[in-house]
């Protein structure tokens, strides 16, 4: 299938969130704008776009021939979701206020990676930030292969599943305006809470729990 293509990328409103308009030219020749949201700036996000292209349309011929896709190319995250599990057989998550939707919302914990970190690196940092807990020494932190899109029809933000065993080490230590209320959730308990849960839950948690479940 002929992909659209883009002509025109254009900043719509500027900040640490930008919008844009994507200006593309659909395969019957009609122009169609879409509105999207990222962190980046024009020339990183317009060179992300450019990329983004090239590998969907070597990966697509691939399919269409009957091979297998290649690989794509490793990138840096922009953030990770931590799932950590203690000995007690619990899961470490949180109550944070969620500014968008006005709303304490249930997730694990998760962060934005720093310059120069890796998702690993982050999320040991954001685990013991966020909550207290620390990975527990000379045990295995597997990260999932592939990073995932947090909304494909809004934003290019990637985040990375990363899986550690824990133990509360210490006190939080977050800024003044984020507000969490950190809890243990036992596996054993999960059916119960994911049914009975009236507070918003992201996808991408409710994926994770039903995977334990």
């Amino acid at each position: 299938m002929e992909m659209p293509k883009l002509e025109e990328v254009v900043l719509e409103a500027n900040g640490w969130v930008k919008k844009y308009v994507l200006k593309y030219r659909l395969p019957d020749g009609s122009l169609f704008d879409y509105h999207c949201a990222t962190r980046r700036g024009r020339d990183e996000f317009l060179a992300e776009l450019e990329r983004n292209a090239a590998a969907s349309e070597i990966a697509m011929d691939a399919l269409a021939a009957g091979r297998t896709a290649p690989t794509a190319a490793e990138f840096t995250p922009d953030a990770v979701c931590i799932v950590a599990r203690t000995p007690r057989d619990t899961l470490v998550m949180q109550r944070e206020f969620r500014y968008p939707l006005n709303s304490w919302c249930v997730a694990f914990p998760a962060g934005l990676i720093d310059p120069g970190e890796d998702a690993l690196t982050t999320a040991a940092r954001e685990l013991e930030e966020e909550t207290g807990y620390a990975v527990i020494p000379d045990t295995p932190m597997r990260a999932l292969p592939q990073p995932g899109y947090s909304s494909t029809g809004l934003t290019d933000e990637t985040v990375q599943i990363v899986y550690v065993d824990a133990e509360k080490a210490g006190e939080p230590h977050t800024e003044g305006n984020e507000l969490i209320e950190v809890f243990e959730l036992p596996i054993a308990d999960i059916g119960e809470f994911v049914r009975t849960n009236q507070l918003p839950i992201g996808t991408r948690a409710q994926l994770v729990l039903e995977a334990f479940r």
